[in-house]
């Protein structure tokens, strides 16, 4: 690979910034720099704009957006202590990417989460301030929120999720079991055992998105959007011996190609599956990797496309006795979806208003674990247990649906006026990274991507641990054990029964993804040979060139990934608003004895 010529450009096509992908910290990104008059921004999404596609503004729709032209539609490789199963790890192709068609959570882990990077840029304290200044939040009655914790004027809308019976329920299991009751304990990031009320990225029936950052009323003149426009590589050149990012290459969905010029910065958003084949793709990347497939090693980072994190996790399904208790008679009972569907489109009220999760938990092991030979003599740092977390982090997030469903593979609907609900596990802080790599140098060609999901032994000893309890709260607990008829399907196996017994086989046939990659293009500190981005978010060994995503984060937070998406869209575009400033600052001379 050579370097490339940018000096053919149309000059109509040269712009300040150019943000590789409008997913979610792409667009914030965007409309945060958007806000000076005086830049210019282009944002590129390989994906149609959301404006006309329903199933992302209705929120219960979410599923139909999947395995069609708005999903990356990426399957992970055979993963070994899954059976040899393959995942789809499904996201969002479209303008707002995986922000348009996740579960809407506003679950923002800890604050000792982002304290334990390690990076000034990025501590507990400043990451929970990024995400409050994204978000307004809309009270309910019924909650009790804590409003300092909140913002107020952000474009991302959030609101309290009303629970269904079946939630309330589990809150009264989960709290019976140990859990105690805290309303905004998932935004507070102060609390790691406990059950709450997990926020929504939805307001009056409407999803919001992070494409709200530079549409509707944020639309700024300064911001162009091209979509369906897929980012190959990018075009950089050496400026007195340093590599420099000049702008980018592309192929539209017709197939023609077009370059793009930034006079300031180049940031790349394409996600933790897809930013590291941009960068690869560019000469960027573990030489031996580029090499193989004839690409000239520009800058030889080891760390592009590994460290690959996900929040594994695991469904635990129930048919209940009791008719309503659960959302099913809404949606797969005679024609009732007919109806569900006519109240929201008349009222955007109704099932379809809201993602179908209802209380959730956070709590620790350590007592259950005491007595795990594994567990007692596996190596741990002062303070932290074998998994790397101080006591005040939680190692396990439980929740419930409120009706039938999940990733794909289930399929096994509740059609004759049956009733269900999944209780579900997701594993913390897991030990196990998986990788992303290059299939070819074809941009449209998607990337190899392996979890290497549970690898670690530790990692399938607290899931499966966590499973148990899971199990015990829902059989024992006095808010469910009445109700409970049995697992469903009816050939699940004996473990939705029992409180003992061997849950690994379990997991290993039903535990999945839940689409939190990240990782894969790391910040650290100098000494972090691994690392790909320094704490600013910027590039080694390349200048003008950013990665700002989940792909950046070193460690993935004790909760979901959506909020930390937009913190990072936030904080990145703080970061290169203050790195203008400072260039602008060393290039105008100081006028001394001047009166002005």
């Amino acid at each position: 690979m050579s370097l490339e010529r940018v000096d053919s450009i149309d000059p109509a096509e040269v712009y300040d910034y150019i943000i590789c992908g409008g997913g979610t910290s792409g667009c914030v990104v965007a409309g945060r720099l958007a806000e000076d008059p005086n830049v210019k921004v282009l944002v590129l999404e390989a994906g149609p704009d959301n404006k006309d596609l329903e199933n992302v503004h209705m929120v219960g729709g979410w599923n139909k957006n999947l395995e069609g032209e708005t999903d990356w539609n990426i399957i992970t490789e055979p993963i070994e202590q899954l059976d040899n199963r393959q995942v789809k790890a499904s996201r969002g192709r479209f303008l707002g990417g995986s922000s348009g068609v996740n579960g809407t959570l506003c679950i923002r882990g800890t604050k000792q989460d982002y304290d334990d990077w390690g990076l000034d840029e990025w501590t507990g304290d400043k990451m929970f301030e990024y995400m409050k200044k994204a978000e307004t939040f809309h009270e309910k009655d019924w909650h009790k929120a804590d409003k300092s914790a909140h913002g107020t004027n952000g474009p991302l809308h959030t609101e309290p999720h009303d629970l269904a019976p079946i939630s309330e329920r589990v809150k009264e299991s989960m709290i019976e079991q140990g859990l105690p009751y805290h309303p905004d304990m998932f935004t507070t990031g102060k609390i790691s055992t406990g059950c709450g009320d997990a926020l929504r990225t939805v307001h009056q029936g409407i999803r919001s998105t992070a494409a709200d950052f530079i549409t509707k009323g944020s639309k700024r003149n300064n911001i162009t959007i091209k979509t369906e426009v897929t980012v190959d590589k990018l075009l950089l050149s050496r400026d007195a011996g340093e590599l420099t990012a000049r702008g980018v290459a592309t192929i539209s969905k017709s197939g023609k190609k077009v370059e793009y010029q930034a006079r300031k910065e180049v940031i790349v958003s394409a996600g933790a599956y897809c930013s590291p084949p941009i960068l690869m793709r560019s000469g960027l990347g573990p030489r031996e990797q580029l090499e193989k497939h004839g690409i000239e090693c520009l800058v030889d980072l080891p760390g592009v496309g590994q460290n690959l994190m996900d929040h594994v996790l695991c469904f635990i399904f129930y048919e209940v006795s009791q008719p309503a208790l659960t959302n099913d008679y809404l949606a797969y009972h005679d024609n009732a979806i007919a109806s569900t569907y006519q109240l929201y489109k008349e009222k955007k009220t109704g099932m379809l208003s809201t993602f179908p999760f209802g209380i959730f938990g956070f709590t620790r092991l350590d007592e259950r674990l005491k007595d795990s030979e594994l567990w007692q003599n596996a190596k741990r740092e002062p303070g932290r247990d074998p998994m790397g977390l101080t006591k005040d982090q939680p190692n396990i997030e439980f929740w419930n649906t409120e009706l039938y469903g999940g990733p794909a593979q289930y399929n096994d609907f509740p059609v004759d006026h049956k009733h269900t609900f999944a209780f579900c596990t997701l594993l913390f802080n897991q030990h196990s990274r998986g990788s992303v790599v290059l299939k070819s140098t074809d941009p449209l060609e998607n990337p190899i991507v392996d979890h290497n999901y549970l690898d670690h032994p530790l990692d399938m000893l607290v899931l499966t641990e966590a499973c148990r309890f899971a199990n015990e709260i829902v059989m024992n607990g006095k808010g469910t054990k009445d109700v409970i008829k049995g697992s469903w399907p009816a050939n699940l196996t004996h473990h939705t029964f029992t409180k003992q017994g061997d849950w690994e086989p379990y997991v290993r046939k039903h535990a999945t993804t839940c689409y939190h990659a990240s990782g894969t293009c790391k910040m650290g500190p100098p000494d972090d040979k691994n690392a790909v981005l320094d704490s600013r978010l910027r590039v080694r060994g390349v200048r003008n060139l950013r990665v700002a995503d989940v792909s950046s984060v070193p460690i993935v937070n004790n909760g979901h990934t959506q909020m930390v998406a937009y913190g990072i869209g936030e904080g990145a575009a703080e970061l290169i608003k203050e790195d203008a400033l400072n260039s602008v600052s060393k290039l105008t001379p100081k006028l001394e004895g001047i009166a002005i």
